[in-house]
C-alpha cells in the first residue's frame, strides 16, 4: 500500500492510501475554499458527568446532494469535489465540518470507493482491507495528537440513520475525553476485576446458538442482551486494545467477515438496512488491557417498513427495550443466502 499526504485549498490535510505503488498523486486542489470554521465548543454536563460539543457550524453543512454535485466523488474538469485526483482507493481527509477540531480532537472522513452508487457490501475483500490499513494508520497518527484521549472509527449508512451524502464513506473521531460507553465499561471490568468483553466472547463462543459466522481469527454474534433488533459484534479471538495490535493475519481475516456481515444485513428482508458500524478501541492512554479491539454493527429496521425508534424509554431514562429475540436474530441472519 502507498500513502500520500497532501493539503487542501483550505490548510486540510488529505492523504491517498492506494493499493499499487506506481500511484502518481500530484493533482492540486484549485478550488477557492473559505477559511476553516472555529472549533466547536465543550460543555461539561454535571447531572450526567458528560462531555457536549456545540458545533453549530454544522448547520451548513451540504445536505444529500445529487450525485452529480457529490463532494466525495473524484474531480471533474466540470467540478471539482474534496478529492483532487480522477480516481482512487481509499481517501482520507479532515473533515471540513467538524464536530471536534483544534484542540478539541480531530474528525476525519474515510471514502471506501471512487463510486457514488456502491456501498461497503459491494467493495472487495481487498479494498475493505485497505480500509483496515487506513483505520491503523490513522488510529495511530491520531493518537499521538496532543489531547486526543480516544479514537473511534464508524460508518453511518441510510438515510434513516441521518447520512448527509450517500456517497460510501467511514468517519474517524479523535476525542478529547473518553467517550461515556467506553467509561462505563471500564468503570464495570474495574469492578469486576477482569476483561468482560473476553469473558462475553468466551461465552457466546462456547454457547454457539447466537453465532453468525466466524473463522479461525475472529467471530461474529449477536450479543446475549443485544439493544438493537439485528446488533452484531465482530471480535479478534487474541486481546488486543486497538488496530495497531492486528497482526498481518488478524486483518486480512478480518476482512471476508465484516463484508459478510454488512451483506447479511441487507439479504434479511432484501432492503438496504439503514445501520451504524463502529469500532471500539481503547482509550490511548490507559486500560489497554481491559479493552477488546471490536465492532459493533447495528440497524434500527426490525422488520420491513418498521424502524426501531428511541422513544421515551430509550431516550428518557436510557431503559431499552429490544423487539427482536438475539436468538431469533442470530438465526435469520445465519438463513440469507450470499
Amino acid at each position: 500500500m502507498k500513502r500520500t499526504s497532501i493539503d487542501l485549498a483550505d490548510g486540510r490535510e488529505l492523504i491517498y492510501f492506494d493499493e499499487h505503488d506506481d500511484g502518481v498523486r500530484a493533482t492540486v486542489d484549485r478550488r477557492e475554499l473559505p477559511d476553516q470554521a472555529a472549533p466547536a465548543k465543550l460543555r461539561y454536563d454535571p447531572l450526567t458527568e458528560e462531555w457536549v460539543a456545540v458545533a453549530a457550524h454544522r448547520q451548513g453543512r451540504i445536505f444529500l446532494p445529487p450525485s452529480s454535485e457529490c463532494p466525495l466523488c473524484p474531480s471533474t474538469a466540470e467540478f471539482l469535489t474534496e478529492i483532487p485526483a480522477q480516481d482512487y482507493d481509499v481517501v482520507v481527509f479532515e473533515n471540513r465540518f467538524p464536530s471536534f477540531a483544534g484542540e478539541t480532537g480531530r474528525c476525519e472522513v474515510v471514502c471506501f470507493s471512487p463510486d457514488h452508487d456502491a456501498s461497503f457490501k459491494d467493495l472487495t475483500v481487498s479494498r475493505v482491507r485497505t480500509v483496515l490499513d487506513a483505520f491503523t494508520d490513522r488510529t495511530a497518527e491520531l493518537s499521538r495528537l496532543p489531547g486526543v484521549k480516544q479514537v473511534f472509527c464508524f460508518e453511518n449508512r441510510g438515510e434513516e440513520i441521518g447520512v448527509t451524502l450517500h456517497h460510501p464513506h467511514g468517519q474517524i473521531y479523535a476525542y478529547p475525553y473518553v467517550t461515556p460507553t467506553t467509561q462505563r465499561y471500564l468503570q464495570a471490568c474495574h469492578r469486576a476485576g477482569k476483561n468482560l468483553y473476553g469473558e462475553l466472547l468466551a461465552s457466546e463462543r462456547e454457547a454457539g446458538e447466537r453465532i453468525v459466522a466466524s473463522n479461525d481469527l475472529w467471530t461474529a454474534f449477536v450479543p446475549f442482551a443485544a439493544r438493537w433488533p439485528y446488533e452484531i459484534h465482530l471480535a479478534p479471538h487474541r486481546q488486543v486494545a486497538n488496530f495497531t495490535e492486528l497482526t498481518e493475519a488478524e486483518k486480512a481475516a478480518c476482512a471476508p467477515l465484516w463484508l459478510e456481515l454488512t451483506r447479511r444485513l441487507d439479504g434479511l428482508f432484501g432492503l438496504a438496512m439503514p445501520y451504524v458500524a463502529g469500532w471500539h478501541q481503547a482509550p490511548v492512554h490507559e486500560d489497554h488491557e481491559l479493552s477488546w479491539l471490536h465492532l459493533r454493527l447495528h440497524s434500527i429496521r426490525r422488520a420491513p417498513g418498521k424502524l426501531k425508534y428511541l422513544a421515551g424509554s430509550e431516550s428518557g431514562m436510557g431503559a431499552w427495550v429490544n423487539d427482536v429475540a438475539p436468538e431469533e436474530a442470530a438465526a435469520a441472519l445465519r438463513r440469507v443466502s450470499l
